[in-house]
Order: structure tokens, then C-alpha cells, then sequence
């Protein structure tokens, strides 16, 4: 059962949606959505549902809904207010918690939320799911500073055919960055959606995702 937290930010309110313990759980994943969606992304949602039941150690799952989608609007603020919100959104859900370990992550615009605000907010992780290394065709226009110099563990899950960078693009950036971890789903695109005729039941897929996440995480609590 998802429990609904309202958080106060400068630019109105916003939501975090709960799935797991909700008072001092060992490990806290909280993951923001993208600017052309909301919280019930297919890839947010199978975090939420399948983590806190991982048979080797729950964790639990917070979604955080910018202040401009709790108020219904359409296009997303610009990213300086994106990790303005999440700043003072997450102090607020962490005194309430009390998690032992945070992990921060999102996808698309909220993995790079996650990449700026990580280290300032005491994650001891980010989980990027689709970030967006660059604007479709436009390879010139790199991201990859965001990634760069986290000085935190991360875990990058990226479909193998995204437009905003596919796996391939990373290599670099693997080479660069030691802490830097990449999952390529088959077949997927920006939505992380597995093909229903991929190489693999879409069933497995967010399984294995799934539980490569919930093993970053439970690494970054040292177990």
C-alpha cells in the first residue's frame, strides 16, 4: 500500500508516494520523474511495486511529484527550480523517515536532478534511469559533466535504443568515472519499456532491473 506525503516547497506543494516501512527503513530509494511524465512512469512504478518486497531486503521506495504536476500543469520548470524544489522537498521526508541509508535517483530530467543535488542532499548513491546525455541527433550538446565528478557511486540503466544516448555513448564516461555502473536493457527506448517481442519476456526484464537496482542500493549501505 502506497502512503501519500505532502511536502512544502517554495513553489508550492508536492507529493512524495511511499512504498515500503515508513518509519526508519534501512534503506530509503527516492526517485523523481521525468518532464513529460509524472510518477506513474512504467520504470518508477515497477521500482516502487517490486523493491519493497525484494526477497533479499526490502527498500523502500519514495516518488517525488514536482510542485508544477501536483498542480496540474503541463510543461516542467526549468532545471535551477527542479533542484530547488527537490532541496526542499527530501529534508522534509528524510526527518520524517529517518532511513538509514538514501539513495537518490529519477528518470530522464529527474536522474539529472539527482546527479546535481546528490551530494549536497547525503545520498550515498544515485540511480539514473534514462538519463538524457544529450537531445536527440544532438550528440554535440553532452550532459556528461553531470555524471562526471559525482564522487558517489551510481548505477545508470539506459534502453539500448534511446535517442537522448544509447549504452554505447557511455563508454567514456565508464572509463572516466570508476564508481559509474551501466545497465543496457535490450530493445528499450527512452521509456525503458521492454519490447513485447524482445529477446526477453518484458517480465524478466523489469525483474532484472529490478533487482540490479535493489543490489546497487543494498551496496551502498555496505551490506
Amino acid at each position: 500500500m502506497s502512503h501519500v506525503i505532502e511536502v512544502e516547497t517554495s513553489q508550492g506543494p508536492g507529493r512524495m508516494v511511499v512504498d515500503g516501512v515508513c518509519e526508519r527503513p534501512s534503506r530509503l530509494l527516492v526517485l523523481g520523474h521525468g518532464a513529460g511524465g509524472g510518477i506513474e512512469a512504467p520504470d518508477l512504478l515497477q521500482l516502487a511495486h517490486r523493491l519493497p518486497s525484494d526477497t533479499s531486503g526490502s527498500i523502500t521506495v519514495a516518488r517525488f511529484e514536482q510542485p508544477w504536476r501536483t498542480a496540474g500543469r503541463k510543461v516542467a520548470v526549468a532545471p535551477r527550480r527542479l533542484d530547488e524544489a527537490m532541496c526542499e522537498a527530501l529534508p522534509q521526508l528524510v526527518d520524517r523517515l529517518r532511513p538509514g541509508t538514501l539513495v537518490l535517483g529519477g528518470r530522464s530530467a529527474g536522474a539529472r536532478v539527482a546527479c546535481r543535488t546528490g551530494r549536497e542532499l547525503g545520498a550515498a548513491g544515485i540511480v539514473a534511469l534514462s538519463f538524457p546525455l544529450h537531445p536527440p541527433g544532438r550528440p554535440e550538446k553532452s550532459r556528461a559533466d553531470e555524471l562526471l565528478g559525482l564522487a558517489l557511486p551510481a548505477l545508470v540503466v539506459q534502453g539500448e535504443r534511446d535517442p537522448f544516448g544509447g549504452p554505447a555513448e557511455f563508454a567514456g564516461l565508464l572509463a572516466e568515472e570508476a564508481e559509474l555502473q551501466l545497465l543496457a536493457v535490450a530493445g528499450a527506448r527512452h521509456e525503458l519499456v521492454p519490447p513485447v517481442r524482445g529477446r526477453q519476456e518484458p517480465e524478466l526484464v523489469w525483474a532484472a532491473i529490478a533487482s540490479r537496482v535493489a543490489a546497487f542500493v543494498r551496496g551502498t549501505a555496505g551490506e
